[in-house]
């Protein structure tokens, strides 16, 4: 994606659909809460439920759209599976940035009426 204007308006609009899916992935705090713990290493669905205190079910469902979206890699561990980021320093640049961002903006998007929870 390109910001200095050089790209046509289909490639544009091409690229900002591509990170609008990013940014609807990355939608759930439940799913970044899980790239957040994947990044400290591998896990296993249990572990995960554990640490997050989340269903089973819910954690399956949020590493199937991690996975789907190229964000999360999976790998068969006996009759287990074992999750880690498949991209992290990309992966940590993002949430880095995003912090930076929440940092200038301060409470602005948490109280942005339009994306409140639960809307």
């Amino acid at each position: 994606m390109t910001m200095m204007g050089t790209a046509s308006i289909p490639d544009e609009r091409a690229a900002s659909a591509s990170a609008a899916s990013l940014f609807r992935a990355l939608g759930d705090p439940s799913r970044v809460a899980t790239l957040r713990h994947l990044l400290l290493g591998e896990h296993n669905v249990r572990e995960l439920t554990d640490h997050l205190g989340l269903a089973q079910s819910t954690v399956s469902q949020h590493l199937a759209c991690l996975r789907d979206c190229g964000l999360v890699d999976v790998r068969p561990v006996g009759r287990a599976s074992v999750y880690r980021v498949a991209h992290p320093d990309a992966v940590l640049a993002l949430l880095a940035g995003a912090e930076r961002l929440l940092a200038a903006t301060g409470d602005q998007v948490t109280l942005c009426p339009t994306q409140a929870e639960g809307r």
